[in-house]
């Protein structure tokens, strides 16, 4: 299976979460909670990956990194968006420079 797979798989996963009972599942908990809730966790899985990162350890920047990407994924779902979004925004980017890319978004 390719890395693709589990990112369209979770993300399938996390959007069947959303209709989950909260006592159930750790995802639905946050869906019901409310994207404050998601956006906290993103903001601590993310301060936990640069510290790990200042740290050095590969594989704890692996297990903070998949943290960081697992609430990303679910915040997306909150809102109705997959990994296949994200996706096909990273492909409209892909050989464009990111200083002429940032460009055309300040040009809006």
């Amino acid at each position: 299976m390719s890395s693709t797979d589990i990112f369209t798989r979770l993300s399938a996963t996390l959007a069947a979460r959303k209709s989950a009972d909260p006592t159930t599942s750790y995802t639905a908990k946050l869906f019901a909670k409310g994207p404050d809730a998601i956006l906290k966790k993103i903001g601590e899985e993310s301060a936990e990956l640069i510290m790990a990162s200042k740290d050095g350890n590969a594989p704890d920047i692996i297990y903070e990194a998949s943290d960081v990407i697992f609430h990303v994924l679910t915040l997306l779902a909150f809102h109705g968006l997959s990994v296949a979004d994200v996706q096909k925004e990273l492909e409209r980017r892909e050989g464009v420079s990111g200083i002429e890319e940032k460009n055309s978004r300040n040009q809006s």
